[in-house]
């Protein structure tokens, strides 16, 4: 956890300099690392964690150009309603950690860009989960924790999310 966590300073020193957007990234990359692990390892996103990060990211979002308060705020609500969603459809499948979880990655990144983090989250996660499947590593029934692929999702999404949503074709 230590090396894991100085190599991610270290590649967030070189990719942002010394500045307010490096504070910034290096609190969320702390916040997203520390819900990954936890839910890695208990299948669960703590609330204290969740709740207490909240506050950090709305004050942030006053520090930081992108996002702006209102894109922080309608991130918050498109980040809670996207994985509400498949939380109502199928309860077994995600719990109210992801859901809170969601919301805090649409104040991290803001919108449209909660939606790239969860797209990423979506795909990576059913790749793993796919592979862990072939492999027979997991079964149908086991659970895969979903918090580390949509922290995963919102950390790319802080470094390239607007490049990746430059790449992506506009819709009709």
């Amino acid at each position: 956890m230590e090396t894991a966590t100085g190599v991610l300073f270290g590649f967030l020193f070189w990719k942002f300099g010394l500045g307010v957007e490096l504070g910034i990234a290096l609190v969320y990359a702390s916040i997203l690392l520390a819900i990954a692990v936890i839910d890695l390892e208990h299948e669960l996103i703590l609330n204290v964690v969740v709740y207490s990060s909240l506050p950090f990211a709305f004050a942030l979002a006053f520090l930081s150009p992108d996002p702006t308060i209102a894109s922080a705020a309608l991130g918050f609500v498109v980040g809670v309603a996207a994985v509400s969603l498949p939380f109502l459809i199928y309860r077994q499948g995600m719990g109210m950690g992801d859901v809170k979880l969601g919301g805090l990655i649409g104040l991290m990144v803001g919108y449209p860009h909660v939606l790239v983090a969860l797209l990423l989250a979506v795909v990576s996660g059913g790749l793993i989960a796919s592979l862990l499947l072939i492999l027979r590593i997991k079964g149908r029934k086991d659970a895969i924790p979903f918090g580390p692929f949509m922290a995963a999702g919102a950390f790319v999404t802080m470094l390239w999310g607007q490049a990746i949503l430059d790449w992506y074709p506009p819709t009709l």
